[in-house]
């Protein structure tokens, strides 16, 4: 995720990173000059056409059709920022309940207990694994090195490790009532953290198993196509060959308004605008390092 100051109003113009954009669409930006440049020759040199042709109602139809162009991105665009923006509260609610198990946990049992460093590992490891599992990376099986033999020969990590992981938990957890460390009543106050984690990786899964429709998605592009093919048609009579510049910059912020869509509507991948999973889940163990 790119940080910024969000206050800053001159810097941000002339910067152009990696996913901008206007570079992306640079080539296409050309092209359209291009093809406006074309059809503005032939109307005003090659085949002359008066003022009061019939030509220039099409620039009526622009006018009925911006609005419901307008309207459709917008739907699109907020729609793409709701994903993120829940998957940015999956990611808060993981942070808070790590802790909130943690803290629980460590209220608990004695300072040389080695279910504590059990659990040190566990926390931050379902973070770290979830992470993976959303962005389909493998996990190391490193960063399960200090667990007893037998809990690190269970994980199979060629199928859901963030469930093995939770599984190991509850089961931890269970052993611990049994060993009379903690009580029933303490299991189930640390049962709704355990749960959580769950919930949360079925939530995030929700988001990233789900796109947005693909004849939606299409839709809007073959909309933002032809409603840019026709504008020098209806304003080339008005603008001449100013129609140029105009029809680019109109383009440039319709495609740019649906590939900002396109990139935060799936916020667990690792562009620029994506949500900074890495950065979260080391947070993560640092807290739970903290605490434990």
């Amino acid at each position: 995720m790119i940080a910024h100051n969000p206050k800053e109003w001159f810097q941000p113009p002339f910067h152009f990173h990696r996913s901008d954009t206007m570079r992306r669409l640079f080539p296409w930006i050309i092209g359209v000059c291009i093809y406006s440049a074309f059809v503005a020759w032939l109307e005003l040199e090659y085949w002359k056409l008066g003022e009061n042709s019939l030509v220039r109602n099409i620039s009526l139809m622009h006018t009925l059709l911006g609005f419901v162009i307008s309207f459709a991105l917008v739907f699109r665009t907020n729609t793409a920022y709701e994903r993120w923006w829940e998957g940015r509260k999956l990611w808060g609610a993981l942070t808070n309940s790590s802790r909130n198990l943690a803290m629980k946990l460590a209220a608990m049992l004695p300072e040389d207990d080695p279910n504590r460093g059990y659990f040190r590992i566990l926390i931050p490891a379902y973070a770290t694994a979830l992470k993976n599992h959303l962005r389909s990376e493998n996990v190391r099986i490193e960063m399960f090195d200090d667990l007893p033999e037998h809990a690190r020969h269970t994980l199979d990590l060629e199928k859901h490790v963030p469930n093995q992981v939770a599984a190991l938990m509850y089961r931890r957890a269970q052993e611990m009532l049994q060993d009379k460390k903690i009580t029933g009543e303490q299991l189930l106050f640390i049962n709704a953290e355990l749960q959580s984690f769950t919930d949360i990786c079925g939530g995030c899964e929700r988001i990233k198993n789900t796109p947005i429709p693909y004849s939606y998605s299409v839709f809007i592009k073959k909309f933002i196509i032809v409603y840019v093919a026709t504008l020098p048609f209806g304003y080339v009579f008005n603008l001449g060959y100013y129609v140029v510049p105009m029809v680019a910059f109109i383009f440039f912020v319709l495609a740019s308004l649906e590939l900002i869509a396109e990139e935060i509507e799936e916020p667990f991948g690792a562009d620029e605008n994506d949500l900074p999973l890495s950065r979260m889940a080391q947070s993560i163990q640092a807290h739970i390092h903290e605490i434990i």
